[in-house]
């Protein structure tokens, strides 16, 4: 008993830095987060008008919009993207597939502003490509516009799609050769095969790369700000345009939105554990 005791405060001991990191670096934030969301711009009455402004507010209300349907487009862009790249893959001999794979687990951390400026670089009003083809006389970034929506949506499908190639390639590892041979073998088609086998298995990791996906342009700062700046209207530049700002500072407006992100990537992620359990059997 003594030494099971010793055990527990030996490990105990050992996570006490990762504990206060959480503590010091993700809870402290956040609570202070939600207690300065209730306090008016002057910091010491107690109110929820940050909340009403947001909402009575439709430039506050467009940016709430414009991050969700970037972050729902990108996300389901990318997953299809991946879901066909990863089984791409697996096609390839082993030793291929870990080459690609590392390939793709650094193209997974490209992004913030190196991205962006790289993006600027290439497809600008002055870039490589853009200017390239102008002169060639192939007119393909006439109508191209980086520093648009569009633009901004080529970015960040750009940095998503490699991180779910990386989460949903796993998946394909535990569909096996016996499963597609017995379908055969029972007068399945291919088709068939992937409409009720297949897809089934897949589709766990791919409810949850959507998740993860769609929480990661939620809360993208550097990639937009880098790109865009202020021209285009979305939550995480408001956030920092009002907790950071050279003209006004709000930082209980911005402690406000930060937690409806909060909330919103809080819904994302009940939303995957909603899918997980109707999805797989074990968790039901």
């Amino acid at each position: 008993m003594r030494k099971i005791k010793k055990q527990k405060i030996y490990l105990l001991a050992l996570l006490l830095p990762f504990i206060t990191f959480v503590i010091g670096f993700e809870i402290g934030p956040l609570v202070a987060m939600i207690k300065n969301s209730f306090y008016a711009d002057d910091g010491i009455q107690v109110t929820i008008n940050q909340y009403i402004t947001i909402f009575k507010s439709k430039f506050y209300l467009q940016a709430i919009q414009n991050s969700l349907v970037i972050s729902l487009f990108s996300a389901v862009t990318s997953v299809i993207i991946a879901v066909i790249a990863a089984y791409s893959l697996t096609k390839f001999s082993q030793k291929i597939q870990n080459r690609l794979l590392m390939i793709t687990n650094m193209t997974s951390n490209f992004e913030g502003i190196p991205l962006s400026f790289s993006y600027i670089i290439l497809l600008g009003n002055n870039g490589l490509f853009t200017l390239l083809f102008s002169k060639i006389g192939w007119d393909v970034f006439a109508d191209f516009n980086l520093y648009s929506w569009t633009g901004l949506i080529l970015v960040y499908i750009y940095f998503q799609i490699p991180l779910a190639v990386m989460l949903i390639y796993p998946s394909y590892q535990g569909i096996k050769k016996q499963w597609k041979e017995a379908s055969s073998l029972l007068g399945g088609s291919t088709s068939s095969f992937w409409l009720h086998i297949g897809i089934p298995v897949l589709l766990p990791s791919i409810v949850g790369t959507f998740s993860i996906l769609f929480a990661n342009a939620m809360g993208a700062y550097a990639t937009a700000y880098a790109l865009v700046g202020s021209n285009y209207n979305l939550l995480s530049l408001q956030i920092a345009s009002l907790v950071a700002s050279d003209v006004a500072l709000k930082p209980q407006l911005g402690s406000a939105m930060g937690v409806l992100l909060a909330a919103t990537m809080i819904g994302a992620m009940w939303f995957n554990e909603r899918m997980m359990r109707r999805i797989r059997r074990d968790l039901r």
